[in-house]
């Protein structure tokens, strides 16, 4: 999954382009710039083929605004319970933040299993999660924060991860340069680890 900053709105819709072409029909934008909700609304309008994601969700307020510029799904680094009603309430998809054992039992008390892990690098990364699958199998995690291309197949082989999330497929070198070339390579690359 890729996990995308959008600094420029102008970036925002070939960014998402060159995901796609290169064999990722998702994204997960972070409401962590001014123009993000913007970001949202033109990607929704222009790539509608794209999974649109919003990261990042941090209060009930930015749940609903995300929905309302069309993110089809929400990801947030973590969860209060405030929050996770809200996220409930929007009726998308999301994974709540998690990254202890007790969060992972309050997230599995109300009733969800499949929940992100962050940041996964600094928490404990791909040991973690095996530990963790001993105890709690029903859990199944999307791990993003210092996720590689070289260290992403040691967590896509752990049975509780769905999924992986990166901010390498989009470096932000490459979205200020308009390397959309170098960003639809990085996607193929890691579209390949399937």
């Amino acid at each position: 999954m890729p996990v995308v900053v959008i600094d420029d709105l102008a970036t925002a819709v070939p960014v998402a382009r060159a995901l796609v072409a290169g064999g990722l029909p998702a994204i997960e934008l972070t409401l962590r710039t001014p123009v993000a909700l913007d970001a949202l609304r033109a990607i929704a309008a222009e790539v509608p083929e794209i999974a649109l994601g919003a990261g990042t969700i941090t209060t009930p307020a930015q749940a609903e605004a995300a929905v309302a510029a069309g993110a089809r799904f929400l990801v947030s680094p973590g969860f209060t319970p405030d929050l996770l009603t809200a996220m409930l309430g929007t009726g998308v998809p999301f994974l709540p933040g998690t990254s202890t054992v007790s969060e992972v039992l309050a997230v599995l008390e109300a009733g969800l299993t499949e929940m992100k892990f962050f940041p996964a690098e600094a928490a404990g990364g791909a040991p973690y999660l095996k530990s963790v699958a001993g105890p709690l199998p029903q859990a199944r995690f999307c791990p993003t924060g210092g996720i590689t291309l070289a260290s992403a197949p040691g967590y896509l082989a752990l049975p509780n991860v769905g999924c992986v999330g990166g901010s390498w497929l989009t470096p932000a070198d490459a979205v200020a340069a308009g390397d959309w070339e170098r960003i639809s390579k990085l996607a193929a690359e890691a579209a390949a680890l399937r």
